[in-house]
Order: structure tokens, then C-alpha cells, then sequence
């Protein structure tokens, strides 16, 4: 099944594909998320041997799901967070030798430019 957030005026609109239509499943505040479409999807399951750093975008009741560069999304499991990192905050997320999830303030990286 297809999902994918949809993030525009404030909200957060999770959808699901049925028969080739999005629908809205759940529609929220969007807590800090940037407005565009993220198609959680194609999200990857974590790597537990290394770290993930990006936006948290959307946390439901199994999975959590982190934007880790532009169109690259992945899927951490709920069960190991011992308190799920809310949507809209830049984590750093590493796991511990037993497996626990540690996430922790990311500073992500932002590009300068100078126009002549």
C-alpha cells in the first residue's frame, strides 16, 4: 500500500493510493514539517549499524519516518524509541548495542551562495 505526506497551510495530511486516487487517511497540525509531498513509500528500514541524520517527518502507531536527504526517507520501528522524537525536529538517530534507538539534535548543514 502506497502512503505518502502531504504537507501544505499548516497541515499534515497523511494519504493512501486506492485504485490510482490519493486519499486522506489522517489529517494533523504540521508541527514544523516544510510544505511538500514526501512519498514515505519509499522509505528504507533502518540500518542499525549506522546513522541517520534529517527531519523527522511523521510518527504513527509502528513506524517512524526521517527525510535523510532530498527524496531519500527511512522507516525506523516505534518499539525502539523509548520516547518516539516529535515531527518537524532535525535528529540524529544512532542505536545502541542492544538495539534502542538514541536520537539526539542534528545540525544539519545549510548550503550558502552568493549572487553577482
Amino acid at each position: 500500500m502506497k502512503q505518502r505526506l502531504l504537507v501544505m497551510n499548516g497541515q499534515c495530511a497523511m494519504q493512501q493510493e486506492d485504485q490510482g486516487q490519493w486519499r486522506n487517511v489522517k489529517v494533523e497540525k504540521a508541527k514544523g514539517v516544510k510544505p511538500g509531498i514526501y512519498n514515505i513509500y519509499l522509505a528504507a528500514p533502518a540500518d542499525k549499524s549506522q546513522e541517520h541524520s534529517g527531519v523527522i517527518l511523521y510518527a504513527d502507531k509502528t513506524a517512524i519516518y526521517q527525510q535523510v536527504g532530498k527524496g531519500q526517507y527511512v522507516s525506523h520501528d516505534r518499539a525502539d524509541f523509548v520516547k518516539p522524537p516529535e515531527p518537524g525536529a532535525a535528529k540524529r538517530i544512532t542505536y545502541s548495542a542492544d538495539g534502542k534507538a538514541v536520537a539526539v539534535e542534528a545540525a544539519l548543514a545549510q548550503k550558502q551562495s552568493r549572487k553577482i
